[in-house]
């Protein structure tokens, strides 16, 4: 499998996943989370457990399941950590840690990684090995008696790891910066034809006569769909275009529903605003609508990363995006896209691409060769491989492989 990234990511992430595999081959690497669909956790573990295989590495990867009770309870958390206040009983944290506590998923391993709040009480059945706590989201301002309330048991693994260096939090363990990524080779970033783009667009019901908006995202509130809208509707008085807001449930968001119904009533009398709620792993017709696309946007109020920054960069398009989260670490503002602050904002650098097709052009080739050098999956299980090393060799300062 390694052969497919030749040529594609750089060769010294190659070299190091190669090293790596010798160092940890036949040993076990168990992943766990909360939904095997939806969201960019789930994604990322679909393409980096096969290349982790393909080293000699056991890996298995497990999802914890929980009612609804418990989902509205860990999306909470999850809104309390990127600092929206949420109101917190003590019987919702014994729930939370009572569906953990009497499941029965198999964590032994010799590394497990566990992923985001909703299993990390996880860590007080832990069987031996080396435990990680792997955090996607924006914790930079967590309402502090909920990250409290956690932390009790982020506190009690081997180490802890953050998409950026800001959102790391103190705490008395090894701490590591990974940057999420995205797999060029799979179906949501390889090269589309031009006939393979005209058919999806022609299935998903999209023109392609007029210059296309598009964000892809869930629909969530801190995705700030209403936002985009109101950007379009700033260009669309000037720029005759068109708005695609594209999006797939997650098994783990009791909200999306109701955020999804509130954008489709904020749109409603527009034929030129597509509302697209896609069915899992539809990787093909979001490849397609990048492609498609003019403009890119992913216009967050709160955001962990934003894979969909890179994934539309790898396509050589220009992106805005919310200066929140780890958007600024893809988009270096005015090199490989635009940072934008408020619906105005996103209008007029929407405008100035839309006129001035030349610097669309070079941000986007700009943007790929940005995506090339450190967003890629071969980097990324790089870094998860190269923590598990650090921590199972506590005293070396070099990792001498």
């Amino acid at each position: 499998m390694m052969d497919e990234y030749k040529g594609i990511a750089p060769k010294g992430d190659l070299l190091l996943l190669r090293k790596l595999g010798g160092v940890f081959a036949g040993k076990s690497f168990l992943h766990v989370n909360s939904t095997r669909e939806g969201g960019g956790v789930a994604e990322i573990l679909h393409r980096a457990i096969p290349i982790m295989e393909s080293l000699g590495i056991k890996v298995r990867w497990e999802v914890l399941t929980g009612d609804a009770k418990f989902f509205d309870i860990t999306k909470k958390i999850h809104n309390a950590l990127q600092g929206h206040p949420e109101a917190f009983t003590p019987d919702m944290w014994a729930y939370h840690e009572e569906i953990n506590r009497k499941s029965t998923l198999d964590l032994g391993a010799d590394c497990v990684y566990i992923h985001d709040p909703q299993p990390a009480p996880l860590v007080q059945r832990r069987e031996g090995g080396t435990w990680v706590w792997r955090c996607h989201i924006d914790v930079s301002a967590p309402q502090k008696d909920v990250w409290q309330s956690l932390k009790l048991f982020c506190e009690r693994y081997d180490g802890a790891v953050f998409s950026i260096a800001k959102f790391a939090r103190s705490m008395p363990l090894p701490e590591f910066i990974i940057p999420p990524s995205i797999d060029p080779v799979s179906d949501k970033n390889r090269e589309l034809s031009g006939r393979e783009i005209r058919d999806s667009m022609d299935k998903l019901q999209v023109p392609l006569d007029r210059p296309m908006l598009l964000q892809v995202s869930r629909f969530d509130r801190f995705k700030d769909p209403i936002g985009v809208i109101n950007a379009y509707r700033l260009v669309k008085k000037y720029n005759d275009c068109i708005l695609v807001l594209a999006g797939s449930p997650a098994t783990d968001d009791p909200e999306g529903a109701a955020v999804l119904n509130e954008v489709k009533e904020y749109a409603s009398g527009d034929p030129d605003i597509t509302i697209l709620l896609l069915p899992p792993f539809s990787d093909r017709e979001i490849n397609a609508l990048q492609r498609a696309a003019t403009v890119v946007l992913q216009k967050s109020l709160k955001e962990g990363f934003g894979l969909t920054v890179s994934e539309a960069m790898w396509k050589e398009k220009p992106v805005l995006g919310g200066a929140v989260g780890g958007i600024p670490l893809q988009i270096v503002h005015g090199l490989t896209g635009f940072l934008v602050h408020s619906s105005e904002g996103a209008a007029f650098r929407i405008r100035q691409l839309l006129n001035n097709p030349a610097m669309a052009k070079r941000l986007g080739e700009r943007g790929k060769e940005h995506v090339r050098a450190n967003f890629l999956i071969t980097r990324e299980v790089r870094d998860y491989l190269s923590t598990w090393y650090s921590l199972v060799n506590p005293n070396k300062n070099i990792l001498e492989l």
